[in-house]
């Protein structure tokens, strides 16, 4: 295959944005003739590079609400989060129309379910650490999320 563009094509960068995000991947490669491209996810965004022309902004990023993303840095260095177990879809409820598992300001036992992380077409109830009160819930519902990143704070 012969590309006789000098820019990139942007619906390709799109495309394996889309397949990043569709298969949680965190990055992707494709070498078509003397144009490499290359789509990476960095701290919940997907940034797009191609050689050898400059680097291009971000081709596309996850939707976050404010709220959590103020919540985030505040969170990341409580020892009181929650960090998630695994990559998957978090959800704050067993399904759409159900009661949350958890609400802020509700206290929760040790080993109650406070989400569902859904992982390869599978429901993992991720249970609390220990006993208190949930303070914080730092993504929202049916939000993509990576090992490690902050999910809840219980004090």
């Amino acid at each position: 295959m012969s590309i006789k563009k000098t820019g990139v094509d942007q619906q390709l960068i799109r495309d394996l944005a889309g397949i990043l995000n569709d298969t949680s991947l965190t990055e992707i490669e494709v070498e078509l003739g003397d144009l490499k491209v290359r789509v990476s996810r960095q701290a919940q965004t997907v940034h797009a590079v191609a050689a050898p022309a400059a680097a291009y902004a971000p081709a596309a990023a996850p939707a976050q609400s404010a709220a959590a993303a103020a919540a985030a840095p505040a969170a990341d260095q409580s020892k009181n989060a929650v960090p998630s177990p695994m990559v998957g879809t978090a959800y704050l409820a067993p399904s759409p129309d159900a009661k949350p598992f958890i609400e802020i300001g509700q206290k929760v036992k040790e080993g109650q379910t406070l989400l569902i992380i859904e992982a390869m077409k599978t429901m993992n109830q991720i249970p609390s650490p220990r006993a208190g009160t949930v303070t914080a819930i730092l993504f929202e519902d049916a939000q993509p999320v990576e090992y490690g990143m902050p999910l809840v704070v219980i004090e």
